[in-house]
């Protein structure tokens, strides 16, 4: 296989997601050898995020991920077996151990020189003051071509003996000054120029250096004075490390870590994303989102290319409960043509979903099941109550084309319009942008005499503005306006949205930024769109009810449920859906009715046996529950609870020998189960 770098929903589950913070330890608590990387092997180069996020890891586990990730990241090139970057930092402490500590009792790393030799690597030069009678040993060490980092071409560091004795120290020009060199310098230590020509008449290099470390850098011939820069040099040589790492990984493979598997976490991708909420005419809300990874990496057979993306929602609300998960597999294929088509262009996901009124959190997980690559979005959603007129953010575009109103529902598709939607809202001057926004609910004297106003500004100057009467627009309450960028220069924009009353008064008003760029034309992204389910499918209402049911609104749950499964009673989905609803009620009858005609027949899935097993259970009809409960343990496997509630059905019964071998085998897989024991016991001593 060739690898080639381009640029069912589920409901009553709970997934294991990491939401907050977590507890973090001290370093000195952690297992010696994790102790020991994050204390001295690495102590130079983490960035404050990761060591912040490897002391709130738990486990072994995690911390192994988490180095594998560390070092995954900062690897030149990952496609080789060899880890440039790595070995290459522990030859420089292995090198600052064995000969930048001599003579000390400091460890090699441990001191100044070790370091710097540690982030900076081998020195281009390095110069030599040691046997001077009238200078303190000095030593400068010359680097060249780091200007990548934030560092100038080129510069020195140097390093002396403070007095004479201990270790060689790092020098600051500000802090200590050519002063400092001296063996016998008796003038005001604040004088550097007295300083500077004594030094200089010893060691004239020197001397300059003693001022600036820079190459080039001019002193004021006044005074003498050390520059400044010196002392931003230090500072940015010391953040060096982090500068050439992206560790955005880090916070997500925390948030992650328990959906992520292993050989992902030290694959997260940066990515672009957008998410909008949309009211359907039905009254129904879904959320629309796209989301652009950095690249689509994808296997290579003969003349065609694959991968396999997995997707994993999750919305929270503000108690940081699950409303509603979803997790789908996305196989793409794509022919030669078609990636010749695609070159550089970025890749694009659209998706959808129906959500009732709240607020929530986003979560979604975006997995590459060929390169065991990963992304994510999180994102803040308010649902309005639906009686609500409200004015949703404006969504900007490159395109909108008409579509069949009869067409498959997909995501960003309003009032008979796809618009394709820009994730970083840059546009070039040939590019037509297009403004999308809604008014639920708009009122009838607004929709009649009301006006849109669109303001346009460049910096803080007025650059454009135009209105519009809102009954002008095609379809009622959603507003799409085009701008030809042409004339536009090339700058960045803010625009203001104006919702006008008959007495031009602001009644609804919002803004957004956009820029126009100096390019012909920006590569805008190859498309997988996946479809939506429509307001009138029975799964949108299985899925509203759901939603409704996790956040224990019965009530309005029952409306949408009990629709979902009337319009479909054949369909094990919505009689599950329903039927936990009426386990909720305990109305276990009404749940024996409707699950018992699917018992005895050959689905994909059978846990629905153990919500018909506790009905009967509840019911106290024992012997069917039991068999329910023996069938869902033949299909689907062993299970405590399922165990657990047969042996309790054998003990109602009386059927003690039973109950005693069901729960025993129960105590085996789990043996810390108290209560289970209690009643083991129970039943031995009333044999």
């Amino acid at each position: 296989m060739k690898k080639i770098h381009i640029i069912v929903v589920v409901l009553f589950v709970t997934l294991c997601l990491s939401y907050g913070s977590q507890k973090k330890i001290k370093s000195e608590d952690l297992p010696p050898n994790y102790r020991t990387w994050l204390e001295e092997e690495v102590v130079y180069i983490i960035t404050p995020k990761e060591k912040d996020v490897f002391l709130q890891l738990e486990n072994d586990r995690e911390r192994e991920m988490f180095i594998n990730a560390f070092w995954k990241q900062r690897d030149p090139t990952p496609e080789s077996p060899v880890n440039e970057f790595k070995e290459e930092h522990y030859r420089r402490i292995q090198y600052a151990n064995k000969y930048l500590g001599r003579g000390s009792p400091t460890e090699g790393w441990r001191t100044d020189r070790g370091r710097i030799y540690i982030i900076l690597g081998e020195p281009r030069s390095i110069e030599r003051y040691e046997n001077y009678t009238q200078i303190y040993p000095t030593i400068v060490w010359f680097y060249q071509g780091m200007s990548q980092y934030g560092l100038p071409d080129s510069f020195n560091v140097v390093f002396n003996k403070k007095y004479g004795a201990g270790d060689y120290e790092l020098y600051s020009p500000m802090r200590d000054g050519p002063q400092s060199l001296l063996v016998h310098y008796f003038g005001d230590p604040r004088d550097y120029m007295t300083a500077y020509y004594q030094l200089k008449n010893i060691e004239p290099e020197l001397a300059a250096t003693s001022l600036s470390l820079i190459r080039g850098d001019t002193v004021s011939a006044a005074s003498m004075t050390p520059s400044i820069a010196s002392e931003l040099l230090l500072s940015n040589i010391e953040v060096k490390p982090q500068k050439s790492i992206k560790d955005m990984y880090a916070e997500k493979l925390l948030k992650f870590k328990e959906m992520v598997e292993v050989e992902y976490t030290a694959n997260y991708m940066d990515s672009a994303s957008l998410v909008f909420v949309f009211r359907h005419p039905s009254g129904i809300s879904y959320v629309d989102y796209l989301i652009e990874p950095d690249r689509l990496s994808v296997n290579q057979n003969q003349s065609s290319f694959y991968t396999t993306l997995e997707i994993s929602g999750q919305i929270s609300n503000i108690e940081g409960k699950t409303v509603f998960q979803f997790n789908r597999l996305i196989p793409i294929q794509f022919g030669q043509e078609q990636l010749a088509k695609m070159g550089s262009r970025p890749f694009s996901l659209f998706g959808s979903f129906p959500l009732v009124e709240g607020n929530y959190k986003l979560s979604l997980l975006m997995k590459n099941r060929v390169s065991k690559e990963f992304t994510s979005i999180e994102k803040d959603i308010t649902i309005p109550a639906p009686e609500a007129m409200e004015m949703t953010p404006p969504l900007l575009a490159y395109h909108a084309k008409k579509i069949d109103p009869s067409a498959i529902k997909k995501a960003f598709s309003y009032a008979r319009t796809q618009v394709y939607p820009v994730s970083k809202n840059e546009f070039s001057k040939n590019d037509t942008l297009y403004v999308f926004f809604q008014i639920p609910n708009i009122t009838e004297e607004i929709f009649l005499s009301g006006k849109v106003q669109f303001i346009v500004y460049k910096g803080n100057e007025e650059y454009k503005r135009s209105v519009k009467d809102i009954s002008g627009y095609s379809a009622r309450g959603q507003i799409l306006e085009s701008f030809i960028l042409k004339d536009f220069p090339t700058s960045y924009y803010s625009m203001d949205i104006n919702i006008l009353s008959a007495e031009n008064k602001i009644v609804l008003s919002d803004s957004v930024q956009f820029s126009v760029t100096f390019l012909e034309s920006i590569p805008r992204p190859f498309i997988y769109s996946e479809e939506t389910v429509s307001p009138d499918d029975p799964k949108t209402d299985y899925i509203l009810g759901g939603q409704m049911f996790n956040q224990e609104k019965y009530d309005e749950a029952r409306q949408y449920l009990e629709k979902a499964h009337s319009s479909q009673p054949q369909s094990l989905l919505f009689a599950e859906g329903y039927s936990r609803l009426l386990f909720q009620a305990e109305d276990y009858q009404g749940v024996i009715d409707i699950l018992k005609p699917f018992a005895g027949t050959t689905q994909k899935e059978y846990k629905f046996l153990k919500l018909l097993g506790d009905a009967c259970q509840n019911s106290q009809k024992y012997e069917e529950a039991i068999q329910y409960y023996r069938d869902y343990l033949d299909k689907e496997g062993a299970n405590l609870e399922v165990l657990n509630a047969a042996g309790i059905s054998y003990y109602y019964l009386g059927k003690m020998e039973e109950a005693l071998a069901t729960l025993e085998k129960s105590l085996e897989i789990n043996p810390d189960q108290e209560h289970i024991k209690k009643l083991v016991s129970s039943i031995r001593r009333k044999k």
